[in-house]
């Protein structure tokens, strides 16, 4: 019987689409790809024609220029919010280019030499003395020896001197392991590089080094401005997410409205008719739309109809506000006052998250 897992790696996922692609590009490959470059852009952005769906919506010409950087001696990094797709869209770059998107460094303070260079075995250390069957490669070494996409997620959470080992890999494209010998290095094989990420919101995280930002290009990725690319993307995600549940979940057009429009309105701190708005300074992503929107079906299947309205999006919404800033509460109501209040006067579904939200939250 299959073990089951709940999220597969973007290489498996869409495996008959990289197929397709693949079996149809007659583009030219830079060496080491798996694939040519705007074939690598049609699986990411879609082709119709291809049968080949579109995975990121945004800026269509920020993903060619990563990818233009990728074909460089420069490594990328992506920054930005949290929650708009950055870490899937480094995970789709390294399917699409190496065929695979495993090699992966998790930024954190306790973030070692080891996971940027290699660590030993150190049982066969003490056996053996340093050798070739005692090294343990880093991520980042297995994809210079194999010529491949490695990513660093969150690498301003890794302490500076961390950080630093870097410069001389992006560089030189080669490390040396003088343990097993003077002369021992691996040197990058083509079709080696670096993707990065960076959360712009983060505190307490260390600042890249002049010299380390010199070898990455920097890209934004900036959350969606458009509400009907949000609105398809949590449609999208959101069914990918259903396909499991035993009964035949559904969310209402009106509920996937109230949704995107919320969460529009309080990201950019205006409403759709230039209306200003009290931003939270909660996480108002298209991840976190998603999130609500996964709730609010999961609470309908298990406790009610099965169709997920706006009072299951009113119901969920305080816990996305309510993280740690007590304000955020004030905003909220100021906005379900002003706002959804008056939608709600010539729309049944507004007035529905309306009166639920505003009951939810007056507890909080």
């Amino acid at each position: 019987m299959e073990t089951r897992i709940l999220r597969a790696p973007a290489e498996k996922r869409f495996a008959a689409e990289l197929a397709r692609l693949a079996a149809e590009d007659t583009g030219p490959r830079p060496v080491g790809w798996a694939m040519s470059p705007k074939a690598v852009r049609s699986f990411i952005l879609g082709d119709r024609k291809k049968e080949v769906t579109r995975k990121f919506f945004g800026d269509d010409a920020l993903v060619e220029r990563a990818i233009v950087s990728l074909m460089s001696e420069q490594g990328l990094i992506l920054v930005g919010e949290p929650g708009t797709a950055k870490s899937m869209l480094s995970e789709l770059l390294a399917a699409a280019i190496s065929g695979a998107s495993g090699l992966v460094v998790q930024g954190a303070a306790g973030t070692t030499d080891d996971h940027i260079r290699y660590g030993w075995n150190y049982a066969l250390l003490i056996a053996e003395g340093p050798s070739e069957r005692a090294l343990t490669p880093s991520p980042i070494l297995r994809a210079m020896s194999e010529g491949r996409i490695v990513r660093v997620e969150e690498i301003t959470r890794c302490p500076q001197e961390i950080q630093d080992a870097l410069i001389s890999i992006l560089s030189e494209k080669v490390m040396a392991i003088p343990e097993i010998g003077e002369e021992r290095a691996v040197f990058a094989r083509p079709g080696f590089n670096v993707i990065a990420t960076a959360n712009l919101r983060d505190r307490g995280t260390h600042e890249m080094s002049s010299a380390l930002k010199r070898r990455f290009n920097f890209e934004t990725v900036k959350p969606l401005a458009d509400p009907e690319q949000e609105r398809a993307l949590v449609a999208q995600q959101l069914a990918a997410r259903l396909v499991d549940l035993p009964a035949a979940p559904s969310m209402r057009e009106d509920a996937l409205d109230v949704l995107v429009e919320t969460f529009q309105d309080l990201r950019h701190g205006r409403t759709r008719d230039g209306a200003p708005v009290a931003r939270p300074d909660a996480v108002m992503s298209t991840a976190e739309a998603v999130n609500v929107a996964h709730a609010a079906v999961l609470d309908a299947v298990y406790f009610g109809d099965g169709e997920a309205s706006p009072a299951h999006i009113g119901r969920l919404l305080q816990g996305v506000v309510l993280k740690d800033n007590s304000e955020d509460i004030r905003k909220t109501r100021a906005y379900l006052d002003q706002i959804a209040r008056q939608r709600g006067k010539s729309s049944g579904a507004w007035a529905e998250f309306h009166r639920v939200a505003s009951a939810t939250l007056k507890g909080a």
